[in-house]
């Protein structure tokens, strides 16, 4: 690269400026990665809690429904899962973690109480009210992993693209520009050099030529007053 660089005073300044820059973003694409990297890691924490939580709540959902099935058959259970009317809502809004567009979701109408589940409370038992209240915590978890799953995966491919770009700077572009900058600056020490050898040439050929001048006009005035005498 350094090669294919003119080198001038003008390169030169504009070589310094890109460093300047890229210096900058350098320094501020490596902040950003390390905030990337802290924030990640809280939502990693909090990502191994809420499995935990949905790990749990899925097996105590599986044991109440067993339970359910058991006691009171699989038409009853899935009677009274048929006769919810009003069904659980999940709204999808976004925020902004460092840069990084993640997602919040809310659910709403998941819990119920006895009389909005649609089933009537006379024919089912408390086995029943016990899985659907399980199967509402399971779906809460759901909910919840699914937000903070995403925003794990998204927060992590920024880190990975931010970690590119800081790569990118710090081994690639940076150095091919310390070393044009290296280049040009010994050119212009180079070119310097030889125009001081130049003009002390031509000042010493100068001095030289007056000397000879200087010569020849005493040679003459010798002579011409030879010639007088």
């Amino acid at each position: 690269m350094a090669q294919d660089i003119k080198p001038t005073r003008k390169n030169l300044m504009e070589i310094e400026d890109r460093i300047e820059l890229s210096e900058r973003g350098h320094d501020t694409l490596e902040q950003k990665r390390d905030g990337l990297i802290m924030e990640f890691m809280d939502i990693l924490d909090q990502a191994q809690d809420v499995r935990d939580d949905l790990e749990a709540n899925y097996e105590t959902a599986q044991k109440k429904i067993n339970m359910a099935r058991a006691m009171e058959g699989d038409m009853s259970v899935r009677g009274a899962a048929a006769a919810l009317e009003e069904h659980p809502e999940i709204t999808v809004e976004s925020r902004n973690i460092m840069g990084v567009v993640v997602p919040q979701i809310e659910s709403s109408k998941v819990k119920k109480s006895l009389d909005e589940r649609g089933y009537g409370i006379l024919g089912t038992s408390a086995r029943i009210d016990e899985a659907a209240e399980a199967y509402e915590e399971l779906l809460e978890s759901i909910v919840l992993a699914a937000e903070v799953e995403t925003a794990m995966k998204k927060m992590l491919r920024e880190i990975e693209t931010t970690k590119r770009r800081v790569n990118a700077l710090e081994f690639k572009l940076l150095p091919e520009l310390y070393e044009g900058q290296e280049y040009i600056e010994q050119k212009l020490e180079e070119q310097e050099r030889e125009e001081i050898f130049r003009m002390k040439k031509v000042k010493a050929k100068k001095e030289e030529d007056e000397d000879e001048e200087e010569e020849e006009e005493e040679a003459e005035q010798a002579a011409e007053e030879a010639a007088a005498d």
